[in-house]
């Protein structure tokens, strides 16, 4: 992290961490490319157990440099700017964390309330570098992590890849219709899907769309064909019609369901 990211963190970290009901804030990893990135942003998950300040007393809190301040309407997100760095930050009670991590681990048959939101939260916890605690709760968090149950992993591959299928389908359609938005639409869907539905394979936690493109080409376990595949489907050239890529994409998706 450059020298003026790591000061404005540390600076966030001192004021939010004096509030008593803060119990973690970790890092995101958009924090970790060079400032001049278009990707950088300065993002702090804030795990809190209690109330925490209401928006105008934080935005006061966070000192005279913030600009172009705005909360959402929840109240549990905020933007803003110091300087040219854009920073957001994400308050996130222990207890909600605690109860999608019981349905993970130990309600299995509930499953079905969080498996639409993937497996991106279960990521940040993870892999977030932790700045601040103030006990060992997130350590607890990641050990769990660590021993989810094969049973989750199944059940979630099953709901991506059903995903998958339903896109492919729509993306059939669309080329038959001629509707180039539908088409554009069911491409991406199922092309994310398709990847976390590798994720969900070899036991990793999805990360933020941009991570996609890079780790899932890293995964220890992949049909042999897949880079290459992938690659062809994500090319945008003359060449590549869209009949060519709903090829490629029948081939991906059978590739992964007999996987």
């Amino acid at each position: 992290m450059k020298r003026k990211a790591k000061q404005l963190a540390d600076t966030l970290v001192n004021i939010i961490s004096a509030w008593d009901s803060v119990e973690c804030i970790a890092l995101n990893e958009a924090a970790l490319p060079d400032t001049l990135d278009p990707y950088f942003a300065l993002i702090l998950d804030v795990y809190h157990t209690g109330a925490i300040p209401e928006s105008e007393a934080r935005k006061a809190a966070y000192g005279n440099s913030v600009a172009a301040f705005e909360t959402s309407s929840l109240q549990n997100k905020d933007r803003f700017f110091v300087g040219e760095l854009p920073v957001r930050i994400e308050y996130k009670t222990t207890a909600k964390v605690d109860e999608v991590l019981d349905i993970a681990d130990s309600r299995i048959e509930q499953l079905w309330l969080i498996k639409d939101s993937g497996t991106y939260t279960f990521y940040r916890l993870q892999r977030g570098q932790v700045l601040f605690q103030r006990s060992a709760w997130i350590d607890g968090v990641r050990d769990r992590l660590s021993r989810l149950p094969d049973e989750y992993w199944d059940q979630m591959r099953e709901a991506h890849q059903s995903k998958m299928e339903h896109f492919l389908s729509d993306l059939g359609a669309a080329l038959m219709q001629g509707d180039n938005f539908h088409y554009l639409i069911s491409s991406a869907g199922f092309i994310k899907n398709a990847c976390v539905l590798l994720f969900c394979v070899n036991k990793r936690f999805e990360p933020s769309h941009r991570g996609f493109y890079e780790q899932v080409k890293e995964l220890p376990m992949l049909p042999g064909d897949f880079v290459g595949r992938f690659e062809s489907f994500l090319r945008s050239d003359p060449e590549m019609t869209p009949e060519r890529k709903h090829g490629i994409a029948q081939l991906i998706a059978r590739s992964l369901v007999s996987f």
